[in-house]
């Protein structure tokens, strides 16, 4: 399980963004974003994707991932 704090989110359907990109993501088997506290909870295989690729996927969806 990851946890990554997202900034960028202005609303509810930016996290359904970041959910639909992720969980279309090769290896990712969940995502659960939660817009009130700006976080993302993902779910992966990690012998199919990584963190950073996982980074990457919200970076392209337009959001930052907060480190």
């Amino acid at each position: 399980m990851l946890y990554l704090k997202i900034s960028g989110m202005h609303c509810p359907a930016c996290a359904l963004n970041i959910d639909l990109d992720l969980e279309e993501a090769p290896g990712v088997t969940s995502a659960k974003t939660n817009y009130a506290k700006q976080i993302t909870e993902v779910e992966y295989d990690g012998s199919k994707t990584s963190p950073e690729i996982i980074k990457s996927t919200i970076a392209k969806t337009g959001y930052k991932v907060v480190d």
